[in-house]
């Protein structure tokens, strides 16, 4: 047992490391984007800890992954601790656990802890002189709704019926993972926590689609394009806000003596100011810029800035090009909707898949690489919310901008996030079928059958479904996902569809950012909406 704990101890340690990163990074970000002038020291934390559990829940999937993949050795056969069944079952076990875990506090968080803590500070403003206990029943008004909802998911969940999985049909394709759902028995608070997440996920599917597809194309081509010239966008503003101070003064000229000038005209004069006082800002801050010794030091990384650029715009293609592949030959070679277009075996090319492969022949390179597409789908997702903002239809609620975002902002993106990591989990099980099931694990094929009577070695082969199962072990995601999409066939066909949609966006969102002009160095740090009394903290930031 003491090897047991050995494993899982290499296997959870650089979890840990992972984070203790994580909890600065989001202290980091929450702090860079949030309001100091809305902000209070409880919104901060609930953020913090929002954005932290999601980016935590993602890091699992790594851990799982190694986790199989440690108990085999390269010739095929179990190491040593992991010849016990008993000893696979509890490192395995302690996976599912964490897997149950975080998606519980996922669970807790967005149903009830943010939506509090949302409503908490709109009491803020809503009631005059707010005390803390007329906040707190005013947040748990509206925080029940979201309750609700959850333990009617819970109860669908629980008792829907569901897929008999003696009655499947395939049977002889699906004889396998059929053995494995069976050994994996039934219980109903499985079946609604999973039902609850299924539902969430494919609300993050929807989010997936919005944020996480644009940011793939828009980091990369933005990285790649740079920012448009200080000085030219400072003489651009300059000439505007002379124009503008004609106009006014024009109009002003009209009425010379003491005649009255119009309410026409008034309102005229008054948007005229409005828009000279948000060129001067603008000036204000372009200045700043201009001649800011942080700036000019940045110039001498521009050409690290672009190959970071390049090198994300191919992971990009990659991962486009690789789920492509999957999902046609899901649609010519899956068991069909019914089963949520299980694919028992990958008959296509896989570009991540092969590459997986290839690099785990140098230790760690591959977890390296599916770790490095987590962060990155995860950095895009954040990348899009902040282009886009956050919206309702096409009502834009929330702007999320470095020092100016508001709390109940910074809450929503956090509840998105959590949508988009349940589904990053998915996207991955659909980019790399066959490295998310069984990671770097081979096993020794006994069955075979040497052409001849040549007497060679039996050959060491990758795991796959058609393995025997006393040889491979599938990872926790993976069986996860297909109980579900087995016995729940709706929400696999679904994931399905929108991985299709998540594919027609990422072109769409690359035409439209090459076709857009360059980003100002001021971008998202000036508004309409702001108060200028704001500016000389930010510039001096």
């Amino acid at each position: 047992m003491v090897s047991v704990s050995v494993a899982l101890i290499e296997g959870w340690l650089p979890f840990v490391v992972i984070l203790l990163l994580i909890l600065v990074f989001s202290t980091f970000y929450v702090r860079h984007f949030m309001s100091k002038y809305d902000s209070e020291w409880s919104s901060t934390m609930a953020a913090i800890v929002g954005l932290s559990a999601a980016l935590v829940t993602s890091a699992i999937v790594p851990v799982d992954i190694f986790l199989v993949s440690y108990m085999k050795d390269s010739d095929g056969h179990f190491r040593e601790w992991a010849n016990n069944s008993s000893a696979r079952d509890h490192v395995m076990n302690s996976v599912l656990i964490s897997y149950y875990v975080m998606y519980g506090l996922l669970t807790f968080l967005f149903f009830l802890f943010l939506p509090f803590m949302y409503f908490f500070f709109e009491e803020k403003d809503d009631i005059e002189q707010p005390t803390v206990a007329t906040r707190c029943c005013g947040a748990f008004k509206y925080t029940f709704v979201f309750v609700l909802i959850a333990a009617v998911l819970l109860i669908l969940g629980a008792f829907l019926p569901k897929r008999d999985i003696d009655n499947a049909s395939n049977a002889t394709d699906w004889q396998k993972i059929e053995d494995l759902l069976k050994s994996l028995g039934d219980n109903r608070g499985e079946d609604a926590l999973s039902f609850l997440i299924s539902s969430l996920s494919l609300l993050g599917m929807l989010a997936i689609i919005t944020y996480t597809a644009y940011g793939m194309s828009a980091m990369p081509v933005r990285l790649i394009k740079g920012y448009r010239n200080i000085g030219k966008d400072r003489l651009a503003a300059e000439q505007i806000r002379s124009v503008t101070t004609k106009n006014i003064d024009a109009i002003k000229s009209k009425y010379t003596g003491r005649r009255s000038i119009s309410s026409r005209d008034q309102a005229r004069i008054s948007e005229l100011e409005e828009n000279r006082r948000f060129l001067e800002r603008q000036e204000r801050h372009l200045a700043e810029e201009q001649s800011s010794c942080l700036r000019k030091c940045l110039l001498v990384f521009r050409p690290f800035e672009i190959f970071v650029g390049v090198f994300c715009l191919l992971l990009t293609l990659l991962i486009f090009l690789s789920l492509l592949l999957t999902n046609i030959d899901k649609a010519m070679n899956s068991l069909g909707y019914k089963i949520g277009y299980a694919l028992p075996k990958s008959t296509l090319p896989n570009p991540i898949d092969m590459i997986l492969v290839f690099s785990q022949k140098v230790y760690p390179l591959d977890y390296i690489i599916i770790l490095l597409i987590i962060i990155y789908l995860v950095f895009c997702s954040i990348s899009g919310i902040r282009n886009l903002g956050i919206w309702f239809f096409c009502v834009r609620l929330y702007k999320i901008r470095p020092y100016r975002t508001t709390p109940q902002g910074m809450l929503m993106m956090n509840m998105i996030l959590m949508l988009i990591v349940l589904s990053i989990n998915i996207i991955l099980f659909e980019l790399t079928p066959q490295y998310s099931s069984f990671g770097s694990e081979v096993y020794v094929n006994t069955t075979y059958v040497p052409a001849g009577n040549s007497s060679s070695t039996p050959p060491v082969m990758s795991c796959n479904v058609a393995a025997p199962e006393d040889l491979c072990i599938m990872t926790r995601l993976a069986v996860l996902l297909t109980k579900f999409f087995y016995t729940m066939w709706f929400f696999g066909a679904a994931y399905y569809w929108f991985s299709w949609v998540f594919l027609a966006v990422i072109p769409i969102g690359f035409i439209i950012v090459v076709v857009r002009r360059k980003r100002s160095a001021i971008e998202g740090l000036v508004d309409h909406d702001d108060f200028e009394d704001s500016d000389d903290d930010l510039i001096h930031a």
